[in-house]
């Protein structure tokens, strides 16, 4: 979130799609281009609250570039929220603070309490929020996913990386460190990554969704990073032979 010259508030629809949890950004466009014309059909004008921009972002080997982005008020992120895939637990939780954060504003414009008037139109405004909040936390817990057998190695963005995964797996490795746990990543009988290129995964894992790809800080510059998803780490524990077998605690 950001703030413009006069001190509003301004959303990067770049850093929403990721906060919402849309891989694709082609998607999201959708998603924005809803609430666009949401805003238009209650007879706002949507150049108000989306305006059109372009964000510097990292896009691997091509290195920093220029991308299409959107500058939305809070009442644009808001409608985007409300647009979004409402079977995503990041959609529902974006409506549940952009719904505070709108009700917040309003009620900051406190009617006159000074009149019995006032007062119930006060009262009013708070359980009208109430009662919002209620439902998307509702909401939020009906779309939240059930708890899965590699929770607790995954990171915030539920991925494991080399070391979390290193740890899952000692049992069936004798203890292998991260480093000796990668390379066996390499050989032949599994291949998961690269030989060539060893901290990349072979595309084919990526394309099965058993692997992502990041770029991390390390000192001053962004290195790629190899990620498992819980989809990897259960292919890799059929390939160590685990099969259903416990898994070892975090």
């Amino acid at each position: 979130m950001l703030r413009d010259e006069k001190g509003q508030e301004r959303w990067s629809a770049r850093d929403l799609q990721k906060l919402m949890g849309y891989d694709e950004w082609r998607k999201f466009d959708d998603t924005i281009q809803r609430a666009m014309a949401a805003v238009e059909a209650s007879g706002l004008d949507p150049l108000d609250h989306f305006v059109g921009a372009a964000k510097v972002m990292e896009t691997g080997r091509w290195g920093r570039t220029k991308v299409k982005d959107y500058r939305l008020t809070r009442f644009g992120a808001y409608h985007v929220a409300l647009a979004g895939d409402g079977r995503k637990q990041e959609v529902a939780a974006a409506k549940t603070y952009f719904t505070v954060k709108t009700r917040e504003a309003e009620l900051a414009a406190k009617p006159d309490v000074s009149s019995p008037e006032g007062v119930l139109a006060l009262a009013e405004k708070y359980v009208e929020a109430a009662r919002e909040l209620v439902t998307t936390k509702k909401e939020l817990a009906i779309a939240k996913p059930k708890a899965g057998k590699w929770d607790a190695f995954c990171n915030a963005d539920g991925l494991i990386d080399m070391g979390a995964a290193a740890k899952a797996f000692h049992k069936v490795t004798d203890g292998l460190g991260r480093t000796k746990f990668m390379d066996l990543l390499r050989e032949d009988g599994i291949r998961f990554l690269q030989v060539q290129n060893p901290r990349i995964p072979y595309e084919v894992h990526v394309q099965k969704g058993r692997a992502e790809v990041k770029f991390v800080p390390a000192g001053y510059k962004m290195v790629e990073q190899t990620f498992f998803t819980p989809k990897g780490m259960d292919w890799l524990a059929d390939k160590l032979g685990m099969g259903g077998s416990a898994l070892p605690a975090a």
